[in-house]
């Protein structure tokens, strides 16, 4: 078993990780890991994500409690968040929130990650919802996140940024990772004139073959209504909440040139006030 002093260096590497990768910007994002059933550690508030070193890190319970913490380090306000994760999902280890330039531009413009474009993405994310937006540091942030946790394995936070869980830190880092690759992938493809989702049968053989790999976390292959059903898979339903309550994705529903035109219209309304 890992000891502790060698869970806190994974967790200051997956930090530097973020911070180098240009996902997080001076202070910001946080990561936690699941070490007992009622024990945490976790990043510090007001510490660069790229800079600390394993005294930084601090052991937290589940009620968010500090059981250990050297100097002036303290817990991100933004554990309350992580540990809403762990109490809805037992087989999660490990939370990773971060601002990644790409994803967050898509949680501020309001648009889900839930087009078909690429084998990688149908297989190892499924769709990345948005959660409606809280205020940090409230439980405004893990009520609007709780409804998510079942059928995602990473969600868009709505004017904020990303969140990502999983059985390992590593794990969880990667699909951050690849939430943000997802994202940047689906906004040049939309600067060259629109993606080429993939069919319904084709997103169907994909989702198999996740089924055949036995991989680990929720995704639309196994929980989503939807495909149980034998209907539409909630990669084109528009759905952003895998047949809960969302509302449908408006970009399903209207063409490039009504949007623009509706923008428009709004902007010279706007002029003329």
């Amino acid at each position: 078993m890992v000891n502790e002093f060698e869970i806190k260096k994974q967790i200051c590497e997956i930090g530097k990780r973020i911070y180098n990768r240009g996902m997080v910007a001076a202070n910001d994002g946080n990561i936690s890991v699941k070490i007992s059933d009622n024990e945490y550690l976790c990043t510090p508030t007001g510490v660069s994500k790229g800079f600390m070193t394993p005294e930084y890190i601090c052991k937290i319970d589940g009620q968010g409690n500090v059981l250990q913490a050297n100097g002036n380090f303290r817990p991100s306000s933004e554990i309350k968040m992580h540990l809403r994760v762990y109490q809805q999902r037992p087989d999660v280890k490990a939370v990773v929130h971060a601002h990644p330039i790409y994803a967050t531009s898509f949680a501020i413009a309001g648009i889900p990650l839930t087009q078909p474009i690429m084998p990688e993405a149908v297989i190892a994310l499924g769709c990345v919802p948005i959660a409606e937006y809280g205020t940090p540091s409230t439980e405004e942030i893990p009520d609007a996140v709780e409804k998510y946790l079942p059928y995602f394995d990473a969600v868009l936070l709505a004017n904020h940024g990303a969140l990502s869980y999983s059985d390992s830190l590593l794990a969880a880092y990667h699909k951050m990772e690849s939430v943000e690759f997802y994202a940047e992938l689906l906004y040049h493809s939309r600067a060259l004139g629109g993606p080429k989702e993939f069919s319904e049968d084709q997103v169907k053989r994909l989702y198999e073959i996740r089924r055949q790999f036995g991989m680990t976390g929720k995704h639309p292959a196994n929980l989503c209504p939807n495909a149980k059903d034998g209907k539409v898979n909630c990669h084109s339903c528009g759905v952003p909440s895998c047949g809960q309550s969302g509302a449908s994705n408006p970009l399903n529903n209207t063409s490039d040139a009504d949007l623009i035109a509706e923008i428009a219209k709004k902007v010279i309304e706007a002029m003329n006030k």
